[in-house]
């Protein structure tokens, strides 16, 4: 089934983000996929599948898979490529928005794999608009 194309304005509604996001940053992405030739008015229109592909290779994080058991330092975690550094870790551990850890022997702080995916399933970037 064919799609109707979208505006920036359709875009941002549809995957539950900011206007602003999707018209001043996701557009400026070299990778954004060029408008269609028709307009909605003075609006330039996109092919929703292009949209898809483009936030998925480039917006959404995909959480990789962790040994739930495994403890994995900050830097192990990065080195994994979870999408974030080990440095945004620790500042987030101590304003609250990264889980105590699991393991703290000889002065290093470890997470479980399965920790680790739980706290960056909360985080913005990695949850979806499950609406609509």
């Amino acid at each position: 089934m064919v799609r109707p194309p979208e505006t920036v304005a359709d875009i941002a509604a549809r995957l539950g983000r900011p206007t602003t996001t999707v018209s001043k940053t996701w557009t400026r992405h070299p990778a954004w996929p060029a408008p269609l030739e028709q307009r909605r008015g003075r609006w330039r229109l996109y092919d929703p599948d292009d949209v898809d592909r483009f936030v998925r290779d480039h917006i959404d994080r995909q959480t990789p898979e962790l040994d739930p058991a495994r403890l994995y330092t900050a830097r192990e975690l990065e080195d994994a490529g979870i999408g974030i550094t080990a440095g945004t870790i620790r500042a987030d551990r101590t304003r609250g928005r990264w889980p105590a850890p699991d393991n703290t022997d000889g002065g290093v702080n470890r997470w479980t794999g399965a920790t680790a995916t739980a706290a960056l399933a909360a985080r913005r970037a990695y949850r979806r608009n499950t609406e609509g």
